[in-house]
């Protein structure tokens, strides 16, 4: 069965690509990048920061919030949009990854996984089914299929095990999600790991099936950057022209870069505001260090010509001062600091695919990267 088409390519520049996905709760321009709200909030923002950032979209974790406060809670309190504030497109992931790599005690099998909440133990079971009917009360925009997410390096056998089984949940998801009420979309998640036919047969098995989207999972778990390019290469040439792809949890803004270069359009990953609270701000001019002694008496900000007013105004000296005293504002100012520039690399992105200047656009964010921090006179 075809799903609806809710995407339209505007430009393309090479591989790159830049286009609008129609969503009950708005448009969210792609390339994109989704802040990671993973209980329903921000850590250290407000939504209203996130929205004045640039940010379209953000995600929900579905392991995280049907443990607590519950799924059909959020339901009963008017779908996560209305319970968190955010009144814009939430993508919420499967719930997967965070059972794979949260529960130490979990257990495989074609129905489902089973394993014990990080919270309080109780034993739950996950099954595709139940994945869908999650996303579906939390009312998200976007849901993903269920898949099964192991961490790289790892042995073929246990690679392709793991794909042939995301892939039958893949179309157990779509079965599920077919009973659900109309107006939100669903994503498949080709797996694979480093193996460019096991890629193959994911992704080629996935647009058999049919989603809405198509996500590239499994990666950005333990790689070196130059195989989850290369997986991307072998996978993006195989999904549909005409519907939007996703580069799950990635990540840095090199790596946002490049993965656009190859034809990626969508992206999260909780790196800016975990970067932020550990004292780490990005920069046109790469990442900059706060807790660097050197920025003690450096009243420069971290950069001049930002149209983000904690990028532009406030001094060097001071975000040092608060890293280092243990200050919350700290890591608030940092937090939306490179939520900014995440949504300021993706708006130059866009920009520069429709006017057909892409190769120049990531020629010059790379030569300022590689020119670094610049000392104070």
């Amino acid at each position: 069965m075809s799903l609806p088409n809710h995407f339209d390519l505007i430009a393309t520049d090479g591989a790159a690509r830049t286009g609008r996905l129609a969503t009950p709760h708005g448009v969210v321009r792609t390339p994109a990048f989704m802040p990671v709200g993973t209980a329903g909030a921000m850590k250290g923002m407000h939504w209203r920061e996130v929205r004045d950032a640039g940010a379209d979209i953000v995600l929900g974790n579905t392991y995280h919030l049907m443990l607590r406060p519950g799924a059909e809670r959020i339901a009963a309190l008017g779908g996560l949009q209305r319970f968190t504030g955010w009144n814009g497109p939430m993508l919420t992931d499967s719930g997967g990854f965070q059972v794979m790599s949260l529960s130490e005690l979990r257990k495989v099998t074609e129905h489902a996984v089973t394993f014990r909440s990080h919270i309080d133990g109780t034993k739950i079971e996950l099954s595709p089914e139940r994945s869908i009917e999650v996303q579906r009360l939390l009312g998200s925009d976007i849901a993903m299929q269920m898949d099964e997410c192991i961490r790289l390096p790892a042995e073929r056998a246990d690679i392709e095990r793991a794909m042939l089984l995301s892939l039958r949940w893949a179309e157990r998801s779509k079965r599920a999600f077919e009973t659900a009420p109309s107006g939100y979309m669903l994503f498949g998640i080709a797996q694979g790991g480093d193996v460019p036919e096991l890629r193959h047969a994911s992704a080629r098995g996935l647009v058999e099936i049919g989603f809405h989207g198509y996500a590239i999972g499994g990666l950005a778990v333990g790689e070196p950057q130059a195989v989850m390019l290369a997986m991307i290469e072998e996978v993006a040439p195989i999904l549909p022209i005409d519907r939007p792809r996703y580069l799950m949890g990635v990540g840095t803004p090199e790596d946002m870069l490049e993965a656009v270069a190859r034809g990626i359009d969508m992206f999260d990953c909780v790196m800016p505001t975990r970067n932020g609270r550990h004292g780490m701000a990005f920069t046109r001019f790469g990442q900059i260090n706060l807790k660097n002694a050197r920025h003690a008496d450096d009243p420069r900000p971290l950069d001049e010509a930002s149209a983000w007013p904690s990028t532009r105004d406030c001094a060097r000296a001071y975000l040092h001062h608060l890293v280092k005293s243990g200050e919350t504002l700290g890591a608030m100012l940092l937090s939306e600091i490179n939520i900014a520039y995440y949504q300021y690399l993706m708006h130059g992105i866009r920009d520069a695919v429709s006017k057909g200047t892409f190769a120049d656009f990531r020629a010059r964010t790379r030569a300022d990267w590689a020119r670094g921090d610049i000392e104070p006179r």
